[in-house]
């Protein structure tokens, strides 16, 4: 998932630590949801929604919708601001390569994204259909879940899901020292999976 090229969300001004924007740039965005919403009604539908990704990113329709419904918490068929100036943090995460950041900052509300099913857990068929959103597969769940699954239920509940946020964050570092710069989440993963075997060897 990326921004489309040309759009101006590329010249917002996202902080990188904490994958929030100035309250400038805040104000931007509550201007531009503004425009959209020509119903004057403080929150966007379906078709209001769909339009304005469509335009900004290269996401297609069943992305577009899934999402949709993903940030459409109480399935009343629209969203609010805060909805829509979450999947902007989460477009410019994606867009500055810091979606790691953004999922270990913002670990509750990224949970309950995942959550399709509202079951208090996240499972491999949920991730699958939704890691689009922070440029993941399927395989890097599975990764996840063979460190983090504490409970053996084959899923993630929340404390599991803060863990490895937590640890995200101390393999980020380590890897940052080790080799000068920042790592995407699929690298981190990795990471972790190499650690754990090098762990098994010296048992």
């Amino acid at each position: 998932m990326k921004l489309k090229k040309g759009v101006f969300f590329e010249y917002l001004n996202l902080n990188k630590f904490h994958c929030l924007l100035s309250l400038t740039n805040t104000k931007i965005i509550y201007d531009y949801f503004c425009l959209l919403d020509i119903h004057e009604k403080k929150t966007l539908n379906d078709i209001q929604f769909y339009h304005f990704m469509k335009h900004v990113t290269t996401m297609g329709k069943k992305h577009i919708m899934l999402t949709f419904d993903m940030l459409d918490w109480d399935a009343d068929g629209e969203i609010g601001f805060e909805e829509f100036y979450m999947m902007v943090c989460i477009l410019l995460s994606s867009e500055h390569d810091v979606e790691e950041t953004f999922i270990c900052h913002h670990f509750l509300p990224v949970f309950e994204l995942l959550d399709m099913d509202s079951s208090k857990t996240i499972n491999l068929k949920e991730f699958k259909a939704s890691g689009f959103l922070f440029n993941l597969k399927g395989s890097d769940f599975k990764k996840i879940l063979n460190l983090f699954d504490i409970t053996g239920d084959e899923c993630l509940n929340l404390s599991e899901f803060q863990k490895f946020t937590m640890m995200c964050m101390d393999a980020q570092k380590e890897l940052k020292r080790k080799r000068g710069k920042l790592h995407r989440l699929m690298d981190i993963c990795t990471y972790f999976v190499k650690e754990e075997d090098e762990l098994h060897l010296l048992d």
